[in-house]
């Protein structure tokens, strides 16, 4: 099972940037998909996610009205639509799936991607 998440770069504040999770070895319907972040000297938080049912998405207060996720069964592919983007979201961004409900620890995700950073410049 391999997650690869990409889409980030450099952007100032109040951009948008997309970022991607491409899945292989097992598809995205058959697990809750979250997406967490860690920022330099911070614990890595949960950003949103996505249930296996892919019906309902959750996200944390922080990026409320900004992100958006959605999936592509086609492809097998999670995004993660970020707007009006504040310097506050510059972290490494990180998909992560599990078998169970979606839940926000991110000690209870089973695989990860590697990571795609994102740099919000004022």
């Amino acid at each position: 099972v391999q997650l690869q998440a990409s889409g980030g770069g450099l952007v100032q504040a109040g951009g948008s940037l997309r970022l991607s999770c491409a899945a292989s070895g097992h598809t995205f319907s058959s697990y809750a998909v979250g997406w967490f972040r860690q920022a330099p000297g911070k614990e890595r938080e949960f950003v949103g996610g996505i249930r296996r049912s892919g019906d309902s998405t959750y996200y944390a207060d922080s990026v409320k009205g900004r992100f958006t996720i959605s999936r592509d069964n086609a492809k097998n592919t999670l995004y993660l639509q970020m707007n009006s983007l504040k310097l506050e979201d510059t972290a490494i961004y990180y998909c992560a799936t599990r078998t169970g409900i979606l839940v926000a620890d991110s000690r209870r995700y089973d695989y990860w991607g590697q990571g795609t950073l994102v740099t919000v410049s004022s």
